[in-house]
């Protein structure tokens, strides 16, 4: 089965390189899954986000390769839906005042028509209805 496409979230790679004790097989598995049925992407702010597990840039790029990942610039249009998402969110009483990753990374696949796998499903189910989560 083919889809158009994955987006990862920085805690699913997270977890399996960190070998996270009770995320990494969970995480590798959905993975491995969303590779097989099509693109896997990744942007500037997941890259961001995992970039801090490693020490080079050589080492995250090897993780993080370009036969394995689609590297997808955000589009503008997500920015303008992250902001709006954000002012919703903080307007119902989020009290996290840094969140706005996740808004970004919730924005890319809801404007690109991506499904997003990650195990933060609650705000992206709240705030982007239409994209598809994969989560425990």
């Amino acid at each position: 089965m083919s889809s158009p496409g994955t987006l990862v979230d920085s805690n699913v790679l997270l977890d399996i390189f960190g070998n996270d004790p009770q995320w990494a097989k969970w995480s590798a598995e959905r993975l491995e899954s969303a590779l097989d049925e099509g693109p896997v992407v990744i942007n500037q702010v997941i890259y961001g986000e995992v970039s801090l597990r490693f020490s080079t840039l050589e080492a995250l790029d090897v993780q993080l390769s370009e036969d394995r990942f689609v590297r997808a610039n955000l589009p503008w249009a997500a920015a303008f839906l992250a902001a709006r998402s954000y002012r919703t969110y903080r307007a119902r009483g989020g009290t996290r005042t840094s969140p706005l990753p996740d808004f970004f990374i919730g924005a890319h696949a809801a404007v690109l028509g991506l499904r997003l796998l990650t195990r933060d499903a609650a705000l992206y189910r709240t705030y982007f209805p239409t994209v598809s989560v994969i989560a425990p």
